[in-house]
């Protein structure tokens, strides 16, 4: 059986990274996206041919749904379990940038309200949805196959090791005055991985944050020629932009239970940018 995964905002730029990759190991999917329909549907057949190639056979499901708004959030995971049954890994990807880059100083209690909504309480309520799910179905796995003879104090969960993925930003640490409000959205949003790390270490569930830096996207698209500069002149010690391709790899790392000690960890993917250099 396969694993399952769901990714938020995954219809472009890097939750479609992340679909791919995760598709290239055999995961079911559930894309979840807001408006761009065509896009999610294409991500969803490019997924199949991507596990295809791998000799792999998955399934793709798309939902819209606004991780926002409370009733999307119970409607997309009712979806997951309508579809699959389960859900292996959930992937806190969607999240919004503001539409004005205002200073500070002049920047609207609108434009805060809605960073907020979409990059901080979606997830973290998203998030407390999928936990009590996983640890509904950590239970079943309990009863089903209780601890063994030849491993004693561990449980048959082997084919059930939840995870929670939460796909932030290098604005988490670092200023920018001309939108004060998405920094401080991925500020907020740091602290859901280890809050959630430390209550659901017990269940068997391991939490990421895998934070990325300047990823070519269309989010980042409208900045090209200014970071270009800064890339070259060695804002990131390797002097290029980042890819959805690299946060997808991060992701299927984690997903592949490459980390299994490890929870409430980091994962930077922003070639070098967090290290301090004189």
């Amino acid at each position: 059986m396969n694993q399952v995964a769901l990714i938020t905002g995954a219809s472009r730029g890097i939750g479609r990274g992340i679909a791919l990759a995760l598709a290239g190991l055999g995961e079911d999917l559930v894309i979840d996206y807001v408006c761009h329909t065509a896009a999610a549907e294409q991500t969803a057949q490019d997924c199949l041919a991507a596990a295809s190639a791998q000799g792999k056979q998955i399934r793709a499901e798309v939902c819209q749904a606004d991780i926002s708004q409370s009733r999307d959030r119970k409607r997309l995971l009712e979806f997951t379990r309508e579809n699959f049954g389960r859900l292996d890994l959930l992937v806190n990807n969607a999240g919004v940038a503001p539409e004005d880059r205002a200073d500070i100083l002049e920047a609207s209690e609108e434009s805060f309200d809605r960073l907020i909504a979409i990059n901080v309480k979606g997830p973290y309520f998203l998030t407390q949805l999928a936990a009590q799910w996983m640890i509904e179905l950590v239970g079943k796995r309990l009863v089903a196959s209780p601890p063994s003879r030849d491993s004693p104090g561990r449980s048959g969960t082997s084919a059930y090791r939840p995870k929670i993925v939460t796909i932030s930003s290098l604005s988490a640490y670092t200023a920018s005055t001309n939108r004060g409000d998405y920094c401080v959205s991925k500020a907020a949003l740091a602290m859901l991985t280890p809050l959630f790390a430390a209550r659901l270490a017990a269940h068997g569930i391991n939490v990421y944050e895998i934070r990325p830096g300047l990823i070519a996207t269309d989010m980042t698209e409208p900045v090209k020629a200014k970071y270009d500069q800064l890339i070259a002149e060695g804002i990131t010690p390797l002097q290029r932009w980042g890819t959805p391709e690299d946060v997808g790899r991060a992701v299927a790392a984690v997903a592949s239970d490459a980390f299994p000690f490890s929870t409430g960890e980091v994962i930077n993917v922003d070639g070098g940018f967090h290290l301090h250099r004189l």
